[in-house]
């Protein structure tokens, strides 16, 4: 485990400090609105609302918010386990697949619980210095629980040699 992942977890969960990295380094999930709503080792969930900023002309929620609510949901496990690691590891989207099965007219709420597969994959890379991918899976949930989405986010990690 990286010795980081804590406070990693802790600045994410700060509203202020998390608002700001989103506003600095990912202005359009700001203004949509996605937010972190649980996030640990193993686990993240996302939301997305449904509002004017992420809304389409159909009155449900725009298929590439709900898309970015999917991706931090992942991506989100693998800072986690990166976080000022040592040595450092790329990580890069690959390839994104999605499957969408109701309209979104509320909030949706994305969970991953591939948060160990992640880890797993950094832990190869750093071991033998090649490249591991991770396919991880984010569904999409309304309040009633229905399912909105379903995603699967390959990722690439890569052990810098430094």
């Amino acid at each position: 485990m990286n010795s980081n992942t804590a406070a990693f977890i802790r600045l994410m969960k700060h509203p202020l400090k998390f608002r700001l990295f989103l506003l600095s380094k990912l202005p359009s999930a700001y203004f949509t609105g996605v937010r972190i709503k649980e996030a640990n080792e193993d686990k993240c969930i996302t939301t997305v609302p449904y509002k004017w900023f992420s809304k389409n002309p159909f009155r449900s929620t725009y298929f590439a918010s709900l898309a970015m609510a999917a991706e931090m949901s992942t991506g989100t496990l693998a800072l986690i386990h990166l976080y000022k690691r040592k040595p450092s590891v790329s990580m890069l989207l690959t390839k994104l697949e999605a499957g969408y099965f109701k309209k979104a007219t509320s909030k949706t709420s994305f969970v991953c619980n591939d948060g160990q597969l992640i880890r797993q994959a950094i832990e190869e890379s750093v071991a033998t210095g090649e490249p591991r991918t991770v396919r991880a899976k984010s569904t999409g949930m309304n309040d009633n629980g229905e399912m909105i989405a379903e995603f699967f986010i390959t990722w690439s990690f890569k052990a810098r040699k430094n």
